[in-house]
């Protein structure tokens, strides 16, 4: 398992980035970069609900009319990716089920459809969740950091090389990984990640 990379940023820490910079006044073009970079992805959830093209491109166009109107309200920069999927996704039931067209689709068509990544919003989680975690090893002794990043990175490590690498007794690995793993969820619960 390897750090969460800090010099690339993903698409929704950019699409932050660029919402704040256009919520905030500071580059009033910021918001032609965040429809280049999120309109696919739009695109994509309100073809996905059925809609004909000229309807789904109307509700893509709602959506961002949405966030223009609406966009003051959204207090956490990270989530304005997941409040516009979830707004253009429920604007395309509503225009869905206005025009008559929402057909009843069977589960497993559906599943076959959807990506294997996961959904947009699930990602923001888990990418906020990898950042706290890996941030919360950081702040722990250098020898549990250690230690950790060993048994992280196997399922089932080889003991004698985790004890040559760390000049630690066999017998003493799992105790000691047991007292670190208590520590990184204290340290996870008082800075507020899960434990």
């Amino acid at each position: 398992m390897s750090e969460v990379p800090t010099d690339e940023q993903t698409v929704w820490e950019r699409s932050a980035a660029l919402f704040v910079s256009w919520r905030d006044g500071q580059d009033p073009a910021a918001l032609d970069g965040l429809v280049r970079l999120l309109s696919p992805v739009l695109w994509q959830v309100v073809r996905g609900s059925g809609l004909e093209r000229n309807a789904a491109e109307d509700v893509v166009q709602s959506t961002w009319l949405t966030l223009v109107r609406s966009g003051s309200a959204i207090s956490e920069p990270r989530a304005v990716a997941g409040w516009l999927c979830t707004t253009a996704r429920r604007e395309a039931w509503k225009v869905g089920r206005a025009a008559g067209r929402q057909r009843p689709v069977e589960d497993e068509d559906i599943a076959r459809r959807l990506p294997d990544s996961p959904a947009p919003e699930q990602q923001v989680v888990l990418d906020d969740e990898n950042a706290r975690l890996w941030s919360a090893v950081g702040r722990l002794p250098e020898r549990c950091q250690r230690l950790l990043r060993i048994v992280a990175a196997e399922s089932r490590p080889d003991y004698s090389v985790v004890s040559a690498q760390l000049g630690m007794p066999v017998g003493s690995i799992g105790p000691t990984r047991g007292r670190c793993l208590e520590k990184l969820r204290r340290e996870l619960a008082t800075s507020g990640g899960a434990a």
